[in-house]
C-alpha cells in the first residue's frame, strides 16, 4: 500500500510538468524566434502559445481540484472518501488554494482580454464600413498614416501625408507589408498571443516577441514582391520615422514593432531555415501534453480509489447490512482490487 502510494506521488509529479514547460518557453521563445524566419516563427509561436496556456489553465485546474474535492458537501455529492482522498492526494491544501486564486484571477484576466479584443474587432469593422469599398483607400490627411485594417474585407488605409514621405519603390514595398498582414490574418495570431498572455503571465514576453515576428513576416513578403530588401528597409525607417508617436490599437501598422531590428534585418540575408529549435519546441508542447493527461488520469484513479473507500466503509457498516440489495456502483476488475485494499 505505501509502495502504491508512493508510485502515486511520483506520478502526481507531472502535474507540474507544463509549469516548467511554460517557463522554459517564456525564456527561450522570444530569443531563438528572431533567428528563424518569420513565417514559421509565428506558427511555431502560436503553437506554443496555445498549448502552453491549455497546460497552465489544466495543472491549475487539477491542483485546485485536489483541495475543492476535500470539502465534506462536494465530496457527499461525489460519492468519495473526503478521508481517503486525503490519504491518497500529495499535494499540500495551500498549494491547492493557491492554485483555485490563480485560476480564478487568469479566468478573470482572460474575460477582460476577450472584451477588448471584441471591441477592437467591432472597431475594425466600423471603420471599414465607413470606408470606400475598395481594398485600398487613400486619406486626404497630410499626418503621416498607413495601416492594415482586418475586417470583411480587410483595407489597407494609407494617407497622402505619407504617400509624400516616400519614393515609388518604397511606396510598393509599404503597400506590399500591409497587404501581407492582411493576406496572412496576422490579427488572429495577435488576439491569440493576447488572450494566451492574460491568462498566463509568463507568455507576455511571448506574446511581445510574437509582435516583432507578424512585422517581420510582413517585411520578408514585401521584400520578396518588391525584390529588393534595401527598399524596403528604408521604407520601414522612413515610415516610422514619420509617423513617430501614432497609435493604431485596433489595425497592423508598418511602424510597429522594433523598427532598428526590423531595418537591421532587412539589410542582412533573409535568416536560413533552422529545424532544431522548432523540433526541440515541438517536443517540449508534447512533454506538456503527455504530463497534463497522465495527472488527469492520475487525478481520475485517485477519485475512484476514494469512491471504493467510501463504499467500503459504508458496506462494512453495521447498519447497512438490512438496506444493502446491491452494490451502488458498477465494479470491474480494477475496482474489485480496491476495494479488496480498502476493505478492513
Amino acid at each position: 500500500m505505501t509502495a502504491r502510494r508512493e508510485g502515486r506521488k511520483a506520478v502526481l509529479f507531472s502535474v507540474y510538468i507544463p509549469f516548467a514547460v511554460t517557463a522554459v518557453l517564456a525564456v527561450l521563445a522570444p530569443r531563438l524566434a528572431p533567428l528563424l524566419p518569420p513565417r514559421p516563427a509565428a506558427w511555431a509561436l502560436a503553437c506554443a502559445a496555445l498549448v502552453t496556456t491549455v497546460g497552465w489553465a489544466g495543472a491549475l485546474a487539477l491542483l485546485a481540484f485536489t483541495g475543492v474535492a476535500q470539502i465534506p458537501e462536494v465530496a457527499e455529492q461525489g460519492r468519495w472518501s473526503v478521508a481517503a482522498l486525503r490519504a491518497e492526494d500529495p499535494v499540500y491544501l495551500v498549494v491547492a488554494v493557491a492554485s483555485a486564486l490563480l485560476l480564478t484571477a487568469g479566468t478573470v484576466l482572460l474575460g477582460i482580454a476577450a472584451v477588448r479584443q471584441t471591441r477592437h474587432v467591432v472597431q475594425a469593422r466600423r471603420e471599414c464600413a465607413r470606408l470606400p469599398q475598395t481594398e485600398l483607400v487613400v486619406l486626404d490627411d497630410d499626418a503621416p498614416i498607413a495601416f492594415a485594417l482586418p475586417g470583411k474585407p480587410g483595407r489597407v488605409v494609407v494617407s497622402r501625408g505619407m504617400l509624400r514621405c516616400l519614393g515609388d519603390r518604397e511606396r510598393a514595398a509599404l503597400l506590399a507589408h500591409e497587404r501581407a498582414h492582411l493576406r496572412g490574418r496576422h490579427h488572429l495570431f495577435q488576439g491569440l498571443w493576447r488572450l494566451a498572455a492574460a491568462l498566463t503571465p509568463l507568455l507576455r514576453p511571448l506574446a511581445v516577441a510574437g509582435e516583432f515576428v507578424l512585422e517581420r513576416w510582413a517585411d520578408e513578403e514585401a521584400a520578396a514582391r518588391v525584390g529588393d530588401r534595401t527598399v524596403v528597409a528604408h521604407a520601414v525607417g522612413r515610415a516610422a520615422l514619420a509617423s513617430a508617436g501614432a497609435s493604431f490599437p485596433a489595425a497592423l501598422a508598418a511602424t510597429g514593432g522594433a523598427v532598428p531590428q526590423r531595418v537591421r534585418a532587412l539589410l542582412a540575408p533573409p535568416p536560413p531555415r533552422r529545424s532544431l529549435p522548432l523540433v526541440a519546441g515541438g517536443l517540449l508542447l508534447a512533454v506538456c501534453c503527455a504530463s497534463l493527461a497522465n495527472a488527469a488520469s492520475d487525478s481520475d484513479q485517485m477519485v475512484d480509489s476514494a469512491q471504493c473507500a467510501a463504499y467500503a466503509a459504508t458496506a462494512s457498516a453495521p447498519s447497512a447490512g438490512a438496506h444493502r440489495h446491491g452494490p451502488d456502483f458498477c465494479f470491474g476488475e480494477h475496482d474489485r482490487r480496491e476495494l479488496q485494499e480498502h476493505r478492513p
